[in-house]
């Protein structure tokens, strides 16, 4: 499944977010905890040294539900196009951790996040409040089907900008980069 998506980070009152959000169909708000994890041993499963990610293993709580993420990202350049993933679920999350610990895998970054979700038309849109990170916008279209993806995201970006709320420009990062960048920068 291809996930073609748009983050940006929002500048705007969180209520005033809401406000414009609900003229859409609203399907929920979920906390939801990201553990991403690398392998010292395969640089693919490391960040570089800009903390960016291009293949990650993820384990997510959200729910109730746990769940086991390979996500591997394609890019254009320097530019994050989309995501290629496969994600089942695992009834042990205790379990899980103690079989990525015994592969060699380590943490690298928790994200701890509260997603509220709506639809619009073919869109998902996640408001999103991070610890630690802020609040952000993130608006998705999955298909199965051949598509045009720059031509895809200048219609996700359009749609965003018609919200008519401040953002940032596209991110071309994901919440674990920024946070990975966030604590180099707390660091320093």
């Amino acid at each position: 499944m291809k996930e073609i998506e748009i983050l940006v980070q929002v500048f705007a009152d969180e209520a005033d977010v809401l406000r414009k959000l609900s003229e859409f169909d609203f399907l929920g708000d979920k906390r939801t905890v990201d553990t991403y994890y690398y392998d010292p041993l395969r640089p693919d499963l490391q960040p570089d040294s800009n903390g960016r990610l291009y293949a990650c293993c993820r384990t997510r709580a959200k729910d109730g539900t746990n769940y086991i993420t390979y996500k591997y990202d394609h890019f254009d350049g320097d530019t994050w196009l989309y995501s290629d993933e496969s994600e089942t679920t695992v009834a042990d999350m205790s379990t899980l951790c103690d079989i990525m610990n015994a592969l060699g895998l380590r943490e690298l970054i928790r994200i701890d996040n509260l997603k509220r979700t709506y639809r619009a038309g073919d869109y998902t849109i996640e408001f999103e409040t991070v610890a630690d990170l802020g609040l952000f916008l993130e608006v998705e279209y999955c298909t199965a089907d051949d598509v045009d993806v720059a031509q895809v995201k200048s219609q996700i970006q359009s749609f965003i900008d018609g919200l008519g709320f401040a953002v940032s420009p596209e991110l071309n990062a994901g919440k674990p980069e920024l946070m990975l960048r966030k604590k180099q920068q707390d660091a320093e």
